[in-house]
């Protein structure tokens, strides 16, 4: 199915949770609502759209914009041979999303990353903590607003027993 296609059944089956259509860089693009995320890609992911892989998902820090954050996520049909873009604008006082580990198995370790990184809470993610950063770590190191030079906590060295 040609994107064109998927693009028009998309403005009529989610005419109320899409707020804008676009292209970039070569992609098509579309911004939904947060609560619609779920029943969208669900919707694109089964046959005849075949949007199979999640490629990657992050975030964006607009830092001075509201809202501030933006979740990007970028779906792909093997079968089609089409590229969508998702984004989804999040409030600073409300970084909370719904989590698409129970659609594609990779989302795990991406929300994971999102979290540790930008402090994104993804709804009924089934193991959510950080990724890179130690648990003690203060902050989230890629918001623009993290200090350059802060200085962690420092946390007690575990040692194993060699026997």
């Amino acid at each position: 199915m040609e994107i064109k296609k998927v693009i028009e059944e998309l403005k009529v089956k989610f005419k109320d949770d899409i707020t804008e259509f676009s292209k970039q860089f070569g992609d098509d693009v579309i911004r939904v609502k947060r609560e619609s995320l779920r029943d969208i890609v669900r919707f694109l992911k089964k046959t005849p759209h075949n949007f199979a892989m999640l490629l990657d998902l992050t975030c964006v820090d607009y830092m001075g914009e509201e809202p501030r954050f933006e979740m990007v996520y970028h779906l792909y049909s093997i079968s089609n041979k089409n590229r969508l873009r998702i984004k989804i604008r999040l409030d600073e006082n409300d970084l909370k999303i719904d989590s698409l580990t129970s659609l594609w198995g990779n989302a795990n370790w991406l929300e994971r990353e999102v979290f540790d990184m930008f402090g994104v809470h993804f709804n009924e993610h089934p193991d959510l903590r950080r990724l890179f950063m130690y648990d003690g770590f203060e902050g989230y190191p890629l918001r623009k607003d993290y200090p350059l030079r802060k200085r962690q906590p420092i946390i007690p060295m575990r040692y194993e027993d060699a026997d």
